[in-house]
């Protein structure tokens, strides 16, 4: 039985596929067409496929997330005339994301995001083989439409840069402005949002009213003092980690999926009474794996799950194709003939003090580098976190980049949550150690560990013990291998591209190595 997902379509499109109950491949648009499309996304589509080697004709089902253009369910007939049509509800795929991939056989799931098909938000009783709704919130009810609105508010683009406004709020306690998102978001267990605080007529800086502004001591639409950046981020995500909890409600097993479940803090702060599992690429493209895990668990009633694994569900590259592309762009490389080569001369290029570009295997899926299409730098390295943010990603030094360790070897370091695994959290740097990695650390020693398990990675995993061999730490630091606002590179081509646009010293893209 061959299943292919079609998720956010209306932004951030994807494709996966399940074959047999077994996730075989899951691809986003933007990734491999370098751009978001109007239209199906055919550049996942035919990745997707031709990682699984299928063909067309070989789908069964086709299995699509809410919303999507009318004019999608002709083309699907003709692009695969042997697969049957199903229709998933926005929120009911994300919930399938984040309940059939978990650890759990009864949990509560909640999905959280801005305005996924005009719900917000829903809370579902999941157990055995199926899922229950048992309450959803509506647009304009939406914690992260009020996510957004303050993410505007500080300058930041809304829809895009949450995140930020995620990292910034770790330099400040929150307990100036708590009590005044508090009281927008209302104290029951369901969010009712105060809209007084709001001005429709408004619609810009987030549209916030005369009541608000006053709230904060400035003048009606005056300019957000930088003073109170960091106060307003962190009295808001405090207030969300608030009401969210409430509105897990008491259950001990969560599982959760949405936009706002990409929120690290939010996840940590979770983890601190519950037993937790976020989906890890939970935004609008990984409604695409809900797709399938739906159709697969609760419309088909199978009851093998599939697991995310190591979530390096996208295209790989051989030998021959890398060359063929540094061929082609007139570059002098160097070819490697073994893995404890390769391991060699990257550990030899971290410890001089260079940051390299590693490219390995099969890309990931979802916003995270897992190791795969990483930026790595040693923290041993004093100039690492000035020449990452400023030089290389030109990003806000409040952003800080993830420390990779293998799992076994994390706790005499770190602190960490089993979603560590998939740098969907954040852990806390042993005290004995805070000075060693203070260059990832956020505000009260939060770091954002990445677990690395050998079976996730196994050439990743080597690449640390070999580090650690060297130095005596088993420890790199690890940003995503994009640039500019641009995806996470996909092809040799984007990685060559990323590298000579970039301040990055050298780039390994399989046995091959490329210095400037």
């Amino acid at each position: 039985m061959i299943i292919l997902g079609l998720g956010g379509l209306s932004k951030d499109a994807a494709c996966a596929i399940l074959q047999d109950g077994q996730l075989v491949s899951a691809v986003e648009e933007r990734k491999v067409a370098r751009q978001n499309t109007s239209a199906l996304p055919q550049a996942a589509i035919a990745t997707a496929l031709h990682v699984a080697k299928l063909k067309p004709a070989d789908v069964n089902c086709v299995a699509l997330v809410r919303p999507f253009p009318q004019q999608i369910h002709l083309s699907l007939r003709e692009q695969f005339p042997n697969a049957q049509t199903l229709v998933v509800d926005h929120h009911a795929a994300h919930a399938a994301s984040a309940y059939y991939p978990s650890p759990f056989d009864d949990a509560t799931v909640l999905t959280l995001d801005r305005d996924g098909d005009f719900s917000s938000a829903a809370r579902w009783h999941a157990s055995s083989n199926q899922l229950r709704l048992e309450k959803d919130l509506y647009y304009p009810e939406s914690l992260g439409d009020l996510y957004s609105r303050v993410t505007e508010l500080l300058g930041f683009n809304a829809g895009s840069d949450e995140h930020k406004v995620q990292w910034l709020s770790t330099a400040d306690s929150g307990d100036r402005f708590l009590p005044l998102f508090d009281e927008i978001l209302g104290s029951a267990d369901w969010p009712c949002i105060n809209r007084s605080f709001f001005d429709s007529d408004r619609l810009s800086y987030g549209g916030f009213s005369q009541k608000f502004y006053a709230r904060l001591d400035l003048e009606d639409g005056a300019e957000i003092p930088d003073a109170l950046h960091a106060p307003l981020a962190a009295g808001l995500q405090r207030a969300i980690e608030h009401t969210v909890l409430r509105m897990a409600g008491p259950a001990e097993n969560l599982c959760l999926a949405g936009g706002l479940a990409m929120n690290a803090l939010l996840i940590s702060a979770l983890e601190a009474s519950k037993r937790v599992f976020v989906q890890p690429a939970a935004g609008n493209a990984g409604t695409a794996l809900g797709a399938v895990f739906y159709a697969w668990n609760n419309v088909l009633g199978h009851k093998t799950r599939a697991s995310l694994k190591d979530l390096c569900l996208g295209p790989g590259y051989s030998a021959e194709e890398v060359k063929k592309v540094l061929e082609n762009c007139k570059l002098r490389f160097q070819y490697l003939m073994t893995i404890e080569e390769l391991l060699s001369r990257a550990v030899r290029d971290l410890n001089g003090e260079k940051i390299i570009a590693w490219m390995q295997g099969r890309m990931e899926f979802g916003p995270r580098a897992l190791g795969n299409r990483s930026i790595l730098a040693s923290p041993l390295n004093p100039y690492s976190t000035e020449n990452l943010n400023i030089y290389i990603k030109r990003r806000e030094p409040f952003r800080k980049f993830a420390a990779s360790v293998p799992e076994e070897m994390a706790a005499e370091y770190f602190e960490a949550g089993p979603n560590a695994r998939y740098l969907a959290t954040v852990g806390r740097v042993r005290s004995s150690y805070r000075k060693t990695f203070e260059g990832a650390v956020l505000g009260h020693d939060a770091v954002r560990v990445h677990l690395v398990k050998q079976e996730d990675n196994p050439l990743f995993h080597k690449l640390l013990l070999a580090a650690g061999q060297a130095t005596g730490l088993p420890v790199l630091y690890n940003t995503s291998f994009n640039l500019f606002g641009d995806p996470l590179v996909c092809t040799p081509r984007d990685a060559v591209r990323s590298f000579y646009s970039s301040g990055i010293d050298a780039l390994y893209v399989g046995n091959f190595v490329l210095e400037k």
